[in-house]
Formats: C-alpha cells, sequence, structure tokens
C-alpha cells in the first residue's frame, strides 16, 4: 500500500496479543463507546469508521485510533483483526471515516502487522507498545 515495511497478515509471523481482550471489546461496545463517539470525530488520533454489516447491512459507527499515512490512512486494531468491524470492512471493501471533523471514503482495506507502528505520533506509539498493539488496517483514500 504506502511506502512503509509493514508486512501484510498472510504469511507473516503473528502479532502479539493485544493487552485489550475481547472482554473489554464487548464492555467497550456496551457502555465506552456510547461516551466515546461523541467525541472521536473531533479528537486528533481518533476517528469514527462507518461500515455496514455483513449479514444485516446494518450501518454501524465504530470509534478507532486513527492516522494519516501518505495515501490514506491507518487504523490501529486494538482488539485484533476478529474484531466485527475489521470483519464488516474487509468484506465490504470500503468505509467511511469521519475524523477531526472530516469525512473520507477509504477503499481497499488490508491489515499488516508492524511492530515499529510507522505512521503514528510518538506518544500514540507509546500507549501502543504498552497495549501490545502491532495489527493495523491499512485504507486507501478515495477521497
Amino acid at each position: 500500500m504506502s511506502g512503509h515495511s509493514a508486512q501484510p497478515r498472510s504469511g507473516s509471523p503473528s502479532p502479539p496479543t493485544p493487552r485489550l481482550g475481547r472482554r473489554m471489546a464487548r464492555l467497550n461496545r456496551a457502555f465506552t463507546n456510547k461516551v466515546t463517539i461523541h467525541l472521536a470525530g473531533v479528537l486528533p488520533g481518533f476517528g469514527i469508521v462507518v461500515h455496514v454489516g455483513r449479514r444485516t447491512h446494518t450501518v454501524y459507527r465504530t470509534p478507532v485510533n486513527v492516522f494519516h499515512t501518505k495515501d490514506g490512512f491507518r487504523i490501529a486494531l486494538t482488539y485484533g483483526h476478529e474484531s466485527e468491524w475489521v470483519r464488516n470492512a474487509l468484506a465490504h471493501g470500503a468505509v467511511r471515516l469521519v475524523t477531526r471533523r472530516r469525512e473520507y471514503e477509504l477503499t481497499e482495506p488490508q491489515v499488516v502487522i508492524d511492530p515499529h507502528r510507522q505512521h503514528v505520533p510518538v506518544l500514540a506509539r507509546g500507549m501502543l507498545r504498552f497495549m501490545r498493539v502491532a495489527e493495523f488496517l491499512d485504507f486507501r483514500s478515495a477521497t
């Protein structure tokens, strides 16, 4: 995708398991996301992914940690690539992203493993390292 040394997921070694497990993901989906969603589209380093369910075709809005790249965006997979929103994005091949009060159409999702956390600001890089996040979803910006 962009000029970086991150490895595509297929054929690469498994990343470390993120500290935030599936239980925390369920808790956040039920409670924390309901608060975060109001700030994520405005604050730097955060965004809202608007995606469509694979089976229900329901439109969902999920707060994420997002970072700008040369040709699109990189989203930290704090709960790993098994998250429903990630599976929806990969199945559909596109999402909308709202970040810093702007909206983008994103295409060509690709799960990458990047233990160096490129395209991530230093402070966020340290936090993602602490949380053992090395998986990201890279997108190309269509707009």
